[in-house]
């Protein structure tokens, strides 16, 4: 996929923050992008040599959007980034709603399509990334069930590149997981509560963090791992403000 022209990229959670900036760097590298999400959301006229991007506002977590999706746009790639905003509290102050908001969201949403892409399954060659979060690595005491959710879509991408193996299947599975990015809609609030938890201003918070990740350098990171040779694409990346870096 070293020449994303004429290849369909599928992107699930397009309208805002790190999706919008995956769907957006994607056309600019001239893939037809098929941009999903449950609120109507508008892209700029693609420029001269860019793909195309067609909105399609649907609940992603529905049991039937994946299979119409992938049966309407035939795509060649997976991008699945949509996902819950958690409930930023500590564990005594959730209910048991606001604490399973991510698997409600998140998990249901990979689960659906990660299962229609074995089933259909995509054409030979075709690339799936899901996004996790940093979060299923260190934790994250001040959202719920939110780290926990992030590190199942690890697991279940994982068991989905092993069966798309059992079957043989040419399709490559792999896991993005992003850290703090302030100027999302899960990031912000993020930074928020666990700066005031430590007692630091944000910029102070922010600074102990590094380097900030941003919808621009999120897509820029998908468009490289998506032109990248599949025989070097790991199972999980962490995706930082200095970019992606292959998990252990």
């Amino acid at each position: 996929m070293s020449d994303l022209s004429g290849r369909t990229t599928i992107v699930v959670g397009a309208s805002r923050g790190l999706g919008r900036g995956v769907a957006t760097a994607l056309s600019a590298a001239g893939a037809p992008v098929v941009a999903v999400s449950r609120t109507a959301a508008t892209f700029p006229e693609p420029a001269s040599g860019s793909g195309p991007i067609r909105t399609e506002v649907v609940d992603a977590g529905d049991a039937t959007v994946a299979a119409t999706l992938i049966d309407r746009h035939e795509p060649s790639a997976v991008v699945l980034v949509a996902g819950a905003t958690p409930h930023m509290r500590p564990l005594q102050e959730q209910t048991w709603e606001t604490f399973a908001v991510n698997w409600e969201a998140d998990v249901r949403i990979a689960f659906h399509w990660l299962r229609e892409i074995l089933l259909t399954p995509l054409r030979p060659g075709s690339r799936v990334v899901v996004f996790s979060s940093g979060a299923a690595i260190g934790g994250s005491p001040l959202s719920g069930g939110y780290a926990g959710a992030k590190s199942t879509l690890r697991f279940i991408t994982g068991y989905a590149q092993d069966e798309a193996r059992r079957a043989g299947m040419d399709i490559t599975f792999t896991t993005v997981l992003p850290q703090f990015a302030p100027a999302t809609d899960v990031g912000g609030p993020a930074v928020r509560a666990y700066a005031a938890r430590s007692g630091l201003s944000q910029d102070e918070f922010l600074a102990r963090v590094g380097p900030l990740l941003t919808p621009e350098l999120a897509g820029k990171s998908i468009v490289d791992l998506l032109q990248a040779d599949a025989s070097t694409i790991a199972p999980g990346y962490v995706l930082n403000g200095v970019g992606l870096k292959k998990l252990a």
